[in-house]
């Protein structure tokens, strides 16, 4: 009786260390990086658009993560010197280099609401009429809650 005993109690404690070292699912480490999607009908600025001066433009893109989103940033720099941070398959024509005298510089930063593993922006973006024309960089970053981020550059060009 008392083998049969332990035998059960070495049982039970085995069961019991393989339960506490499996993995719980609702405790587990985010270790992937959000998306951004400009591949839809309707997304702006895509490659190579073109926006005016002294116009508002909508920025649209579906962003997506495994778990929750955190904020979108976007930031728009002069590429008057044809530097490169572009993500994309496709060039643009360049407009010849030249010095500029006042550019457009946008860099602003959106929170996503709380949860979400999908979202769509909808951010109206005025370009003032006085600036530079040129070619410009459209950069796109999206943090997830977790910290992990994606940054898709675009080119476009100011007109």
């Amino acid at each position: 009786m008392k083998t049969t005993r332990q035998i059960i109690f070495l049982f039970l404690a085995v069961a019991g260390l393989f339960v506490a070292c499996e993995k719980d699912s609702n405790n587990e480490i985010d270790q992937d990086p959000p998306q951004i999607h400009i591949d839809f009908a309707g997304a702006f600025p895509v490659q190579c658009s073109e926006i005016e001066r002294g116009q508002k433009f909508t920025f649209k893109a579906r962003l997506s993560d495994n778990v929750a989103l955190g904020n979108v940033s976007v930031d728009i720099h002069h590429n008057f010197d044809h530097h490169s941070h572009s993500t994309e398959i496709d060039e643009c024509d360049l407009a010849p280099k030249k010095s500029p005298i006042k550019p457009l510089v946008f860099i602003k930063s959106y929170t996503i609401a709380q949860g979400l593993k999908e979202y769509e922006t909808n951010v109206e973006i005025d370009v003032p009429a006085d600036i530079d024309p040129g070619d410009y960089h459209f950069m796109i970053i999206v943090t997830d809650q977790e910290g992990w981020s994606d940054t898709k550059g675009l080119s476009i060009k100011i007109k």
